[in-house]
């Protein structure tokens, strides 16, 4: 008994920052009911965040350990995923301030569950049983259904139903998929399905319809998450009808919390044996060309801003994907790979928190999310111009931005690991995706006004701004300081 009470003591302490996150938000909604300036409620928040960052920070030297009898694990891999999921979550509240000035009644409920979105997100990278992956995937999953729709007009509704019941039919799906590896395996660990799994002869893993069938629907739960081909359907709708600093969480916290746990899935439980990795290896190479095309050609036609980001994030899940596929193809845990992924997710995540700081700040002022409605932007703003530039150039992947060391990063590795007739289509989709980003560059630097009228904001969504470009910058000019943190995370990777 008393082992067991050590045993939780020590388990409170280690997951000071998921309960620092969850009471925080509670605090969130107690701060709105008393204090009459909302801006107490932003306050609260972004200090909860804080204090969850440096208890973030003081595990830093913990050795690697299990969590709740097996449940998560405290390593490299989940520190790495938690300190950026708490930068996300002070990055959205900073820059939507001016936002939810429009939302003075739910102040305190949206920020709390923007609180539990991240909270969830940096659960589901901790987990390491299927039982807790499931469960804080679907916290995650609620608390985006409730934020989509959290403006209660008419698109907002539309789209909130259809992201729940696509949710819904995709939970279904993923549970599915997770009962059949349980049932080949015998085990909800993911340590022990590994071992299930590399225990039996090689080609009868690769050749098991069973487990095919069931890593086949648990593929597709996660893609989904990740909005790839042919699970994104909901993507632009979504990112359409929901508030739009709702849009940008969405795209980066939701998207990487996919990856996040896609990645430690497949490594933990199913590297091995080799014919049964590049077996999945293969499936997601063909995946990643199919998402990359039909992302970047999609979003060509597209006037709406908020639409073509969305088949752009569609684009990007595709060239993420390539990395998965490098380590199913070499059959290993190379942490240069997962480095590379890693490197890409944070590039990205600073790009799309650049590009939607500046779409939060313009749409909420002319009250649309038209293209057009950002000709001459350069005249009535410059830094909304700078800023939104440099996150495009980013995504495309031009030097010197961090978009440009992501890709050759990723792409080399793909290249040695046998893919080089994917590095090949993703080279072409780079060029293909110049012509709508340099679009939205040319629109607002060579066209005329739409009007007269300078394009302002507080000082909150200037300081991400300021962050997320400079982030941008120092990724792209010196990425060997983040390559140290991204290669932190990719090692000691707990089951």
């Amino acid at each position: 008994m008393t082992g067991r009470l050590e045993e939780l003591s020590l388990n409170l302490d280690l997951l000071g920052p998921e309960i620092c996150l969850a009471i925080t938000a509670v605090a969130a909604i107690v701060a709105d009911l008393l204090f009459k300036r909302k801006g107490a409620v932003t306050i609260a928040s972004l200090a909860g965040i804080g204090i969850a960052t440096v208890l973030t920070v003081s595990l830093l030297n913990k050795n690697p350990q299990t969590i709740g009898n097996g449940l998560f694990a405290l390593d490299n891999y989940a520190i790495f995923f938690t300190l950026l999921f708490l930068g996300l979550a002070f990055m959205v509240i900073l820059a939507s301030t001016d936002y939810v000035s429009r939302m003075s009644d739910f102040h305190g409920e949206f920020h709390a569950l923007i609180l539990t979105a991240t909270l969830g997100a940096m659960l589901t990278a901790a987990a390491t049983d299927i039982i807790s992956i499931l469960l804080s995937v679907e916290l995650t999953a609620i608390s985006f259904y409730a934020l989509v729709g959290f403006l209660k007009d008419g698109k907002a509704s539309e789209s909130s139903l259809k992201y729940l019941l696509l949710g819904a039919v995709n939970s279904a799906v993923l549970l599915y998929g997770l009962a059949m590896v349980f049932g080949f395996s015998g085990s909800t660990r993911l340590a022990e399905i590994a071992q299930a799994v590399s225990n039996i002869p090689s080609q009868g893993a690769a050749g098991s319809a069973g487990l095919i069938f069931g890593l086949a629907l648990v593929g597709a739960g996660f893609s989904f998450k990740i909005a790839a081909v042919p699970f994104h359907m909901w993507a632009p709708d979504v990112y359409e009808g929901a508030p739009t600093p709702i849009t940008l969480y969405l795209s980066t916290a939701s998207k990487i919390a996919g990856f996040a746990i896609l990645l430690r899935f497949l490594l933990t439980g199913f590297i091995q044996p080799m014919a049964l990795s590049q077996n999945w290896g293969i499936a997601l190479a063909v995946i990643s060309a199919l998402t990359m095309t039909l992302g970047n050609l999609v979003a060509i036609p597209q006037t709406n801003i908020k639409r073509l980001l969305a088949y752009s994030s569609i684009a990007q899940s595709g060239y993420m994907l390539i990395a998965l596929a490098s380590l199913g193809m070499t059959a290993a845990a190379s942490n240069t790979i997962q480095s590379s992924l890693l490197f890409y997710i944070l590039a990205f995540a600073l790009a799309e928190i650049a590009v939607f700081a500046v779409v939060i700040i313009v749409s909420h002022k002319i009250n649309n999310d038209l293209i057009e409605g950002y000709a001459g932007l350069a005249k009535r703003s410059p830094l909304l111009a700078v800023t939104l530039t440099i996150g495009l150039l980013s995504l495309m992947g031009l030097p010197p931005m961090a978009g440009f060391i992501a890709k050759f990063y990723v792409f080399s590795q793909a290249a040695r690991s046998g893919l080089g007739w994917l590095v090949i289509i993703a080279v072409i989709n780079s060029v293909i995706s110049a012509y709508y980003y340099l679009r939205i560059v040319k629109t607002m630097w060579m066209d005329a006004p739409a009007g007269d009228e300078s394009i302002s904001s507080s000082s909150a969504p200037k300081l991400a701004l300021i962050i997320a470009c400079i982030g941008i910058v120092i990724l792209g000019i010196v990425p060997a300081l983040i390559t140290r943190a991204t290669e932190f995370g990719s090692h000691l990777l707990l089951p």
